[in-house]
């Protein structure tokens, strides 16, 4: 049975739809990613699961609780990490994490989650002297100190340096492995494919698509492009000739050769016959951002 079931949720501020009759699943123990613009509506979803908006339609189960009716009873078993979340400049962590420990009715231990964060050393540390990086583990062992079963985490690694962003990915899939089941909100594509066993798309409100990140890129196709600067003129004729090749241009010094199955290959076997060295040689698959354009007509960004 899915942890969570979203049907028909719609939910509206004045004259604006944020979400428009959308409908998703989690399963148990899987890391779910809903995938989108700002604006798109993820946050308002994933607001109205862990019971902080109220939908204007539609129905939520969350672990067979409903989250406006039950919130107390859901508090305890889901913990959240909000797109937007302060604490007061002079809270030491483990001032914060021993407040928070102390809402839940069966708390993790917050001295081990110290340690499995690598918050340790900053253990007496101020809020507001910590880094963004050590702000986001502090995040989410705050969202991990009640014991949860479910993980919201909502824009996780916006604003961190690459690696912070790595670690940080490196945690969430730890978290996964201790049977807690995430649901990750995000418009970072690298992220996305990282992480997530399985990806909503949400644009304007609506659901465009639910699939595995390489299922979602699998609906546009297998097509790759090989970029190279040749040694030597190439010969263009045999090089269209080949069954994996779709077509074949120019973008200044370089030929750029699209096609599918191993075109790979294909192109730099005819290159060594012809004695022709591909330097500068680069192979660009379908990716997931090529995905999301094909399906909402439009870059994330």
């Amino acid at each position: 049975m899915p942890v969570i079931e979203v049907e028909h949720l719609t939910k509206r501020y004045r004259d604006k739809v944020a979400v428009n009759d959308l409908s998703l699943s989690v399963e148990r123990g899987e890391i779910f990613g809903i995938l989108g613009p700002n604006g798109a509506g993820k946050t308002t979803t994933v607001e109205i699961i862990e019971g902080l908006r109220t939908a204007d339609s539609g129905k939520v189960s969350v672990l067979g609780l409903d989250p406006v009716r039950d919130r107390a009873k859901l508090r305890q078993r889901v913990g959240a990490q909000l797109q937007e979340s302060q604490l007061p400049e002079k809270m030491k962590v483990w001032e914060a994490l021993d407040l928070y420990a102390s809402l839940y009715d069966n708390p993790a231990d917050w001295e081990a989650l110290l340690a499995d964060l690598g918050l340790e050393e900053k253990r007496d540390s101020r809020f507001g002297k910590l880094s963004g990086g050590q702000k986001q583990r502090l995040s989410i062992a705050l969202a991990l100190v009640g014991n949860p079963e479910i993980a919201i985490l909502d824009e996780l690694t916006t604003g961190l340096d690459p690696h912070a962003r790595r670690d940080t990915w490196h945690l969430i899939e730890q978290i996964r492995d201790r049977g807690v089941t995430i649901v990750l909100v995000t418009h970072l594509m690298e992220e996305a494919e990282r992480l997530c066993d399985r990806l909503a798309v949400i644009d304007a409100g609506r659901l465009v698509a639910i699939d595995t990140p390489a299922g979602l890129v699998s609906r546009i196709g297998s097509e790759q492009r090989i970029r190279f600067r040749p040694s030597a003129p190439v010969p263009e004729e045999q090089l269209t000739a080949l069954p994996e090749v779709t077509s074949v241009s120019r973008a200044g010094s370089q030929i750029v050769v699209t096609g599918t199955g191993d075109l790979l290959q294909a192109v730099t076997s005819l290159l060594a016959r012809n004695q022709i060295v591909a330097a500068e040689l680069r192979l660009d698959q379908v990716s997931l951002d090529d995905a999301f354009v094909a399906l909402t007509g439009r870059d994330l960004e």
